[in-house]
C-alpha cells in the first residue's frame, strides 16, 4: 500500500482527497501548510505528495522548492493539486521539479491515474537504470537518461495542459502571442530531448546486445 501525503490548507478539501485515496488502496496522510508538510516529510516519508499551491503564508511552489533542495526529501515525487490554470511561466520554472499537474476538482478516476503513472514511471526507469549498470554502461549516460526519461515525460504532459487551457487554435480573449510563443518554444525543446533520449537508449541497446 503507497503512502501519499495530502498538503491542502483547507480541512474540507483534505478530506475529500483522504476519502478518494483511501477508496483507490492508497494509504493517506495529511498536513494543512507547507510547514506543516515539511514537519511531515522528515517524519514519515511518503511514497507521493499531492501539494496544494494556494496556501499561506507558505505556498505550494516555496513549499516545493524546500523539498527539492533538501537532500533528504528531494527524491519524493511531488504532484501539484491546484483549481489555478498551469502558467508557460511555471511549467518552465518549475518543470523539473513537479511529477504532474492536477486541476482541481478532479476525479477518482484522474487522480489514481496521474498518481499510478508516476509510479509506474520511477519504476520503470530505476529498472532501465539497473540493468544499464549491470552492463556497464557509462554512468554518465545512466544519469542522462534518468534525467531525460522523467524530463520527456512529464513535459509532455506540462504541454498537454498548456495546449488545452491555451489552444493555440482558439482566439479567443487573453491568448497572447507570449503564451503562444512560450508554448511553441516548450514543444521544440522537448522535441530535441525526446531526440537525445532516443540517442541514448540506442547506446543502452548496443550495450545490452553486445551482452
Amino acid at each position: 500500500m503507497y503512502t501519499i501525503l495530502v498538503v491542502d490548507d483547507s480541512p474540507m478539501i483534505v478530506d475529500v482527497f483522504v476519502t478518494m485515496l483511501e477508496r483507490g488502496g492508497y494509504r493517506p496522510i495529511t498536513a494543512f501548510s507547507g510547514e506543516e508538510c515539511l514537519e511531515v516529510l522528515k517524519a514519515t516519508p511518503p511514497d507521493l505528495v499531492l501539494l496544494d499551491i494556494m496556501m499561506e503564508p507558505m505556498d505550494g511552489w516555496e513549499t516545493l522548492g524546500k523539498i527539492k533542495t533538501d537532500p533528504a526529501t528531494r527524491g519524493i515525487p511531488v504532484l501539484m493539486l491546484t483549481a489555478k490554470p498551469l502558467t508557460p511561466e511555471e511549467a518552465n520554472e518549475y518543470g523539473a521539479y513537479i511529477e504532474d499537474y492536477i486541476l482541481k476538482p478532479t476525479t477518482h478516476h484522474q487522480l489514481y491515474e496521474a498518481i499510478e503513472h508516476v509510479l509506474a514511471r520511477r519504476h520503470s526507469i530505476t529498472a532501465d537504470i539497473e540493468r544499464a549498470r549491470e552492463a556497464g554502461v557509462d554512468p554518465r549516460i545512466i544519469d542522462e537518461y534518468e534525467r531525460l526519461s522523467k524530463s520527456v515525460d512529464i513535459n509532455r504532459r506540462l504541454l498537454k495542459i498548456l495546449e488545452t487551457t491555451y489552444s493555440i487554435k482558439d482566439a479567443r480573449a487573453g491568448m497572447g502571442e507570449d503564451i503562444t510563443r512560450a508554448i511553441k518554444s516548450m514543444a521544440a525543446s522537448i522535441k530535441l530531448q525526446e531526440e537525445r533520449l532516443n540517442q541514448v537508449r540506442a547506446q543502452f541497446a548496443d550495450v545490452f546486445g553486445a551482452r
